[in-house]
C-alpha cells in the first residue's frame, strides 16, 4: 500500500500534462506538494485542482535553465513546508523536429539540451542537499522511451536529452544510493498530453500510425497511468528499487521494428 500522507514533494513542469497529473495525485494520496513551471496562469489551474480535492500545495515560477531560479523553488519549498521528501524533474519540451541531425539548428539543440537535461542537473543539485538534511528521499526523472532505443522521427535532441537523464539518473543512484536518496527514471511512450497534442491535430493517420506501428496496446497511454509509476517510486513501497529506467509504454520497447 502506498503511504505518502504529509511527505513533500516538489514537482517541476507540473503546468500540464504528467506533471500536472503526478502533482494532483501525490495531493490526492495526501502529500504536500510544490508545482512549479515557468506560466503562472496554468500553475495556478493545477493548484486549484488540488485544492478543490483538499489537497495542500504551493505554485513556484520557475525556469529550470535558470540556476538562480532552481534554487529559489527548493528554498521555497523547504520555507512553505519545511522540508522535502521527494522530487519529480518532468519538465522538458520537444519542439526542435521534425529534421534530420544535420539540419537541426545549434539553437534548437541548445534549447532542447538546457531544458531537458541541465534542467535535470540543475534541480538535483538543489534538491538532494535538502533531502541530505532529512536523512533521505526519493527523486524521479523524466526520461522517454526515446531515452531507451533510436528514434526515426527525426528529433535527435530530444533523443540525445532523454539518453543523457538515464546515465544522470544511474549516476546520481549510485552516489546517494547509501545516504538514503534513491534516484529512478520513469520513460513513457507515446501518450496523451500537451506535448503530444499539436502532432495528433495536425497529422491524425500519421499519430494513429505510429501508434499502431509501435504500441502492443494500440492506443495512447494516459498521464494517470505515468503518474502512477511515478508514485510508487517516490512510495517505500518501492524501496529497493534504484536506478532504474523504467518503461511505460503499453510495450512498445519489446517490439523489434
Amino acid at each position: 500500500m502506498i503511504d505518502i500522507k504529509n511527505k513533500v514533494f516538489l514537482v517541476t513542469g507540473a503546468t500540464s500534462g504528467l506533471g500536472a497529473a503526478t502533482a494532483c495525485l501525490l495531493a490526492e494520496l495526501g502529500a504536500k506538494v510544490t508545482i512549479s513551471g515557468r506560466r503562472s496562469t496554468r500553475g495556478q489551474l493545477v493548484l486549484d485542482q488540488i485544492e478543490e480535492i483538499g489537497g495542500e500545495g504551493i505554485f513556484l515560477q520557475t525556469d529550470v535553465t535558470i540556476e538562480s531560479e532552481v534554487e529559489a523553488m527548493v528554498a521555497g519549498t523547504i520555507d512553505r513546508f519545511g522540508r522535502l521528501d521527494g522530487a519529480v524533474n518532468n519538465a522538458g519540451i520537444a519542439d526542435a523536429g521534425p529534421a534530420a541531425t544535420a539540419d537541426i539548428s545549434t539553437s534548437d539543440w541548445n534549447r532542447t539540451i538546457e531544458t531537458n537535461l541541465n534542467g535535470v542537473f540543475m534541480s538535483m543539485k538543489y534538491e538532494i542537499p535538502a533531502m541530505l538534511q532529512n536523512g533521505g528521499g526519493a527523486i524521479v526523472n523524466m526520461s522517454s522511451i526515446y531515452g531507451l532505443k533510436g528514434v526515426d522521427v527525426g528529433n535527435a535532441p530530444y533523443s540525445a536529452s532523454k539518453w543523457g537523464v538515464i546515465g544522470l539518473t544511474k549516476t546520481a543512484a549510485i552516489d546517494y544510493g547509501e545516504s538514503g536518496i534513491r534516484v529512478n527514471a520513469v520513460c513513457p511512450g507515446n501518450c496523451r498530453s500537451e506535448m503530444s497534442a499539436p502532432a495528433a491535430e495536425q497529422n491524425p493517420r500519421g499519430m494513429a500510425h505510429l501508434i499502431r506501428r509501435h504500441s502492443a496496446m494500440n492506443r495512447l497511454g494516459e498521464a494517470r497511468e505515468v503518474a502512477d509509476v511515478i508514485v510508487w517510486l517516490l512510495s517505500e513501497s518501492s524501496s529497493f528499487v534504484n536506478g532504474a529506467a523504467i518503461p511505460i509504454d503499453g510495450g512498445e520497447t519489446t517490439k523489434l521494428y
